[in-house]
């Protein structure tokens, strides 16, 4: 345990972000479960849906540092694969 003062406050910060950050990247992986369900359901709107709404939140995860900004590129890049693996 920490003595000084900053050093627990960074402690309490840490597991607020960390707490942030698992939820984040929870949701990005539940959307990639979502786009894998629509894909199979052969529903072009809601995989569009799903898509977009995936890429936006990987997006929004690298503006709050959660994600790096090139591991969100794979993860939108294997995105665009699923989709235009399915529609092909």
């Amino acid at each position: 345990m920490p003595n000084i003062k900053q050093q627990k406050k960074r402690m309490r910060l840490a597991v607020k972000q960390r707490l942030r950050n698992r939820q984040v990247k929870s949701s990005i992986h539940t959307l990639f479960r979502k786009l894998e369900t629509s894909l199979a359901g052969d529903d072009p709107a809601a995989t569009a849906l799903v898509a977009t709404e995936l890429t936006s939140s990987i997006d929004k995860a690298v503006s709050k540092g959660v994600l790096h900004a090139n591991n969100a590129a794979h993860k939108k890049s294997r995105a665009a694969r699923m989709v235009a693996g399915h529609t092909a």
